[in-house]
């Protein structure tokens, strides 16, 4: 799975834009296909594998295709570019950062140096307003004949393992959770493996500007069960009180109950946990309610899906320097495949 995280993490796909992420997983799985197993793009730009179990309840298992990016919003007479944020964040990661769009042209995210700001602009800190990329035009016409107001442009990142496991990239939110699925649907046919569910993969476009992949899927799809795969953001630095470290990178895959948009159903959550416990997967849960996720828009499908979320930690998400650990990267994958090859959860 890493050489394909790698490729996917890589990958051109700010939200609207999924074209390329879904070819490179149309083709990993293309051949891999179980016997009467369909795989469709809907108008949306959603890929959904359906590996049929007639009768039996619906299961999708859900991972965002779509990563944070930028628009441009403006070109200057000196060949700067206006922009605005394609999802959540934060300008104190934006200064100085390399970008590329998806023509190939690269560019910095240009900011006032620190010894020109005023105290105001300084105590306000970085803005968005207040920056600008330098693609290397110095004229607005020079500019025009390489992009173009309502231009894409991601982060422009290299993939490095370092230390004992650890994994820097951009777009690991949720290339990582693409990745899994893939290889999840490459197990059940390479192992014949039989569920007793009516099994949907859906890999989903833009989950980072507010989830409406997810709910047109949903609502097609109209799942009994989902099991969202996602990234989580952490608090585990020097510094952070205990409270707030939401999860810890190498403690393994995390298993949360609510965040800021969907309460998840508490027998599928125990369930998961159970099998945790059975094949003795690492597991950690989440220590605080925070974020969202595609579960808030497939909780509201026509059928209201009892959805669970398994997230793999990660430092530094939305930036150029998205990090996370190689075994809880395993221990995810692990836990969805014994959710696959697992009995519907019973209520206890």
């Amino acid at each position: 799975m890493r050489e394909l995280l790698k490729k996917l993490s890589l990958a051109f796909g700010p939200s609207g834009c999924e074209d390329k992420v879904r070819e490179i997983i149309e083709n990993e799985i293309k051949d891999k296909l179980p016997k009467g197993a369909t795989m469709t793009t809907d108008n949306t730009g959603n890929l959904i594998v359906h590996i049929p179990n007639e009768g039996k309840t619906k299961l999708m298992v859900n991972a965002h295709m779509d990563e944070v990016g930028f628009m441009v919003t403006g070109i200057l007479e000196n060949g700067m570019l206006k922009f605005g944020c394609v999802g959540g964040i934060d300008p104190v990661v934006l200064g100085s950062k390399r970008v590329i769009f998806e023509s190939g042209v690269k560019g910095n995210v240009a900011v006032k140096p620190v010894h020109l700001l005023t105290k105001e602009e300084y105590k306000a800190g970085p803005r968005v307003k207040n920056m600008s990329i330098d693609i290397g035009a110095t004229t607005k016409e020079e500019a025009e004949k390489i992009t173009f107001v309502g231009d894409y442009f991601t982060f422009d990142s290299d993939y490095i393992e370092y230390g004992e496991g650890f994994v820097k990239c951009k777009a690991l939110d949720d290339r990582l959770g693409c990745a899994i699925m893939c290889q999840v649907i490459k197990d059940i046919y390479e192992e014949n493996i039989k569920s007793d569910y009516d099994l949907y993969f859906a890999f989903t476009c833009r989950e980072e500007v507010g989830y409406s992949g997810a709910f047109g899927a949903s609502m097609k799809i109209k799942p009994d069960y989902a099991l969202v795969i996602e990234s989580k953001a952490v608090g585990d630095i020097y510094g952070s009180p205990d409270e707030k470290k939401v999860s810890i990178l190498g403690d393994g895959v995390i298993i949360s109950f609510a965040d800021r948009g969907a309460i998840y159903d508490r027998d599928f959550v125990r369930h998961i946990m159970s099998l945790c416990d059975k094949e003795k997967i690492k597991y950690q849960t989440n220590k605080y309610i925070s974020g969202g996720n595609d579960s808030a828009n497939i909780q509201k499908n026509a059928s209201g899906a009892k959805v669970s979320v398994l997230s793999c930690a990660s430092r530094y998400i939305h930036s150029q320097s998205d990090v996370i650990h190689l075994e809880d990267f395993e221990n995810t994958y692990q836990t969805v495949l014994a959710v696959i090859k697992s009995a519907v959860p019973t209520k206890e």
